[in-house]
């Protein structure tokens, strides 16, 4: 099952259930079950909710998804970011495409790379707060004093507090290669700044999808109209399982409103290429959707 989050003009943010092409709005039907995204999240029953709910709707009563499908206008309906109170967090290193790339742009500090990709503990770091995060048709960021810079395509886990996963959405872990190649150090300022993330377009519960590791990601980066990068994975590309992320992730860290941890990037474009603003990023995850962002 999928769920998203909304904007409803005159009234806010909601929650909607997606099915067969149509939004039905869960927060409209029960407010007291589905006004809070957070709630969901660390209820520990939202399956129940959902199987609940899913049949209380009427198909008259929902709309096409494609009137979502539009850049963030507070006078329209238009799909919103899957995250409210949570933090971002991400996995560095866990495709061999992924420290190949890591090691080629930093000459001096390589090295720290191939022994993150084979230690026994995994790099994780804090990525962002929801107000660094942007929605899916809400434009990402490249920073100005930096030339080298990426989209990274990665599966992102919504995780509850009590590191019970909730489901599975899509993340751009958007970076600064030269910036973090001229030293590992600079990692927060070539991965943390405003704008550096985005996730959507929907939540899949995680029981939704019976073997994530079948999952296919694809990159399509649009400029001028035209493809001028494309590349593909899959999740069976990762060296590290989720349950090992989480459980790293959750060690010594409280998070009451529940996490999102990005899983790592296996599609890196080649070296000559960085983004520019006008670019279009879209990237998509079998099962999940398609998230795509326009570049400021």
């Amino acid at each position: 099952m999928r769920i998203c989050r909304f904007w409803r003009p005159g009234s806010g943010p909601a929650i909607g259930l997606v099915e067969g092409g149509r939004v039905f709005d869960l927060t409209a039907l029960d407010a007291e079950s589905f006004g809070s995204f957070t709630g969901l999240i660390i209820s520990g029953t939202l399956p129940e909710r959902l199987e609940t709910a899913s049949t209380g709707v009427v198909e008259e009563e929902g709309f096409p998804w494609t009137a979502l499908d539009i850049p963030p206008d507070p006078r329209k309906p238009h799909l919103l970011a899957p995250i409210t109170r949570q933090e971002v967090w991400a996995a560095g290193v866990t495709y061999m495409r992924s420290r190949e790339a890591r090691m080629e742009e930093s000459p001096g500090g390589g090295s720290f790379y191939d022994k993150v990709y084979m230690a026994p503990r995994p790099e994780l770091f804090f990525k962002g707060t929801p107000s660094r995060v942007a929605g899916p048709n809400a434009p990402i960021r490249i920073r100005s004093d930096s030339h080298w810079n990426v989209p990274e395509p990665e599966l992102a886990l919504v995780v509850g507090p009590a590191g019970r996963l909730v489901g599975y959405t899509i993340g751009n872990d958007v970076s600064s290669r030269d910036i973090e190649g001229e030293n590992p150090l600079y990692l927060p300022q070539a991965k943390v700044y405003r704008g550096s993330c985005a996730l959507g377009p929907v939540l899949v519960l995680a029981d939704s999808i019976a073997d994530p590791r079948s999952l296919a990601i694809q990159l399509v980066i649009r400029r001028d109209s035209q493809i001028c990068f494309e590349g593909f994975t899959s999740i069976a590309q990762m060296k590290r399982g989720f349950d090992e992320l989480i459980s790293y992730l959750f060690r010594e860290q409280e998070f009451p409103a529940g996490v999102i941890l990005l899983t790592g990037t296996g599609i890196v474009p080649p070296d000559n290429f960085t983004l520019r603003r006008g670019d279009v990023v879209e990237i998509s995850i079998s099962e999940i959707g398609t998230l795509r962002n326009s570049v400021a």
